[in-house]
């Protein structure tokens, strides 16, 4: 024992003259270096924090932790030695704590230096720490103190059941009791006769809260009875230490960070509220500008609502990039990967869609046509019912939908049958043949005859007749109607093809079209006496005889 005493000594004094060399040395331009230098590691006995001690590259903090934690166990479990033989030994610049001749450790210079003390005072105050932790390694192993914790355990551990079942109970009746209180004022939400959250759904979620809120109390419960049976026992003290230490960690983790992202959420509530702010003025503008409260020269209400969205998508972006160092994690590697990815898939995906977007807003500013038009895209006919940036529906006369993208569209042409009825009129055509035997002044004649009869044809500007072409074995006659109802042009042309058949069949001249191979017999007329065979109605006969006695009328004024 003398001879291991002075090379113990010797040995830390060697350790010691580096370290306190080296903090003398160490300057604030240092901070690798100082900070390898007060590396320190706990030394705790049955989860009980006794005191830190550094260390040195060849022998690191958590080894000389962990050396001084056996050789106190090892003397706490003697139950021979009294901890009133603890001692302190001073030998050349070092302390060393003794357990009879037994070495517990030794206090340096160093150490003191980090404790900003004495060394003498350092291994005073361990050498206090140390025995009352032999003390109450002892006492905490005695078979009275065992049997008391083993108590406090069952006790614990019949408590936590109760508190479950009351929970449970207790759950099971708040949800009874306000599910009878508030069932029936609880109602779905929806606009008009659309029901946005059903009122099951509701009461789901409502229920799903509950559940989670008394699971959550639960679990607190259960973490509460390890925390504090684990520590009765001085085995599983650490362990409810560790168990304590990792939700305070938690908690200080979670507290921080919320703290640290109140400036940014402040912000971001600012911008927030203010680009609310300014989407309303300006959706309060165009709305003005849209009913014509507010005008401008050579700006149509119809280009309101499409340059309000098109604003509208500005100033979302402007806000966005202004807010974007504000959101909490956008510096984070994950949050620029996901940027990443979806500025990826935009650019990849939506080339299309950039181009009937464009397209869509090129035909509002050039007004190709507006909602309620009938127009002629491609090979479809139909009315606009509804224009928007992607596509434009368009009704056919079969009362048929069809969406058309906007790009195709843009790069195809378009008939538009409504722009100029309303004010020079639609003009609407049919052709005839008629054979050479006939004179050309009568079939013009009955022409205009039949296109008086057709109600919905314009008298003003006059029908004009044009011959077409001087065929094989027939003249072809167009007809030219003006008219104002472009939706109704299939009804109109109807109309007058049945007065037109009237017309020529009341003064015996036969239509060639579609093809003629030779004369008759007997002309391809019907006799006036087969006008309304059956299943025609005497209303259709009562019509016609009114469009003629009107006709006739009206030659009888002009003569």
């Amino acid at each position: 024992m003398s001879l291991r005493i002075p090379i113990l000594a010797v040995l830390f004094m060697m350790l010691a003259a580096p370290l306190q060399a080296a903090s003398e040395d160490v300057r604030p331009e240092t901070p690798a270096l100082l900070e390898s230098v007060l590396e320190t590691a706990p030394v705790e006995i049955d989860g009980q924090l006794l005191f830190r001690v550094r260390g040195v590259s060849s022998f690191p903090a958590e080894q000389r932790a962990e050396a001084i934690r056996g050789r106190i166990e090892k003397v706490a479990a003697d139950a021979s030695f009294p901890s009133d033989r603890l001692s302190t030994e001073v030998v050349e610049n070092v302390t060393i704590i003794m357990a009879g001749e037994a070495t517990l450790m030794i206090v340096s210079e160093a150490d003191a230096q980090l404790e900003h003390t004495s060394r003498d005072h350092l291994a005073t105050l361990h050498l206090m720490r140390i025995k009352r932790a032999i003390d109450e390694y002892r006492q905490s192993r005695r078979g009275d103190a065992l049997r008391k914790a083993g108590l406090y355990g069952a006790g614990a551990t019949a408590l936590l059941a109760l508190v479950i079942a009351v929970l449970l109970v207790l759950n099971r009746w708040l949800d009874k009791a306000l599910s009878q209180r508030l069932k029936g004022r609880v109602h779905a939400v929806g606009i008009q006769s659309f029901e946005i959250l059903r009122s099951d759904t509701i009461w789901k979620a409502f229920h799903g809260l509950m559940l989670v809120t008394g699971v959550a109390t639960i679990i607190v419960s259960a973490y509460a009875y390890l925390h504090y049976v684990l520590a009765l026992f001085p085995w599983t003290r650490s362990i409810s230490n560790s168990l304590f230490g990792l939700a305070a960690g938690a908690v200080e983790h979670i507290g921080k960070s919320v703290a640290a992202s109140i400036p940014d959420i402040l912000l971001l509530a600012v911008i927030y509220f203010l680009s609310r702010f300014v989407l309303r003025r300006l959706h309060n503008f165009f709305d003005a500008m849209t009913q014509k409260r507010v005008t401008f020269a050579q700006f149509e209400p119809e280009w309101a609502l499409p340059t309000y969205k098109l604003v509208r998508v500005l100033v979302l972006a402007f806000a966005l990039i202004i807010a974007y160092p504000y959101i909490p994690g956008s510096e984070s590697a994950a949050f620029k990967g996901i940027s990443i990815f979806i500025g990826l898939v935009l650019s990849l995906g939506s080339s299309t869609a950039i181009s009937n977007l464009i397209a869509g807003y090129l035909m509002t500013y050039r007004r190709v046509f507006k909602v309620g038009d009938r127009v002629k895209v491609g090979d479809v006919t139909g009315e606009v019912i509804a224009i928007r940036l992607q596509v434009t529906h368009l009704r056919t006369v079969k009362n048929e939908e069809i969406t058309i993208p906007n790009s195709q569209i843009l790069n195809g042409d378009v008939t538009n049958f409504s722009s100029m009825a309303g004010t020079r009129g639609l003009i609407v055509h049919t052709t005839v043949g008629i054979g050479y035997e006939t004179p050309w002044r009568q079939v013009e004649a009955m022409l205009h005859a039949a296109a008086a009869r057709t109600s919905r044809v314009l008298r003003e500007p006059q029908p004009f007749i044009l011959l077409n072409k001087l065929g094989d074995f027939a003249v072809t006659y167009e007809l030219n109607v003006y008219i104002r109802e472009p939706h109704m042009i299939a009804q109109i042309c109807a109309d007058l093809h049945r007065h037109i058949l009237d017309v020529f069949n009341e003064y015996g001249v036969q239509i060639m079209t579609p093809a003629y191979e030779g004369d008759p017999d007997e002309p391809k007329v019907v006799p006036r006496a087969q006008w309304y065979t059956a299943p025609a109605s005497s209303d259709q006969r009562k019509e016609v005889e009114d469009a003629e006695d009107n006709t006739c009328t009206g030659a009888r004024t002009q003569r």
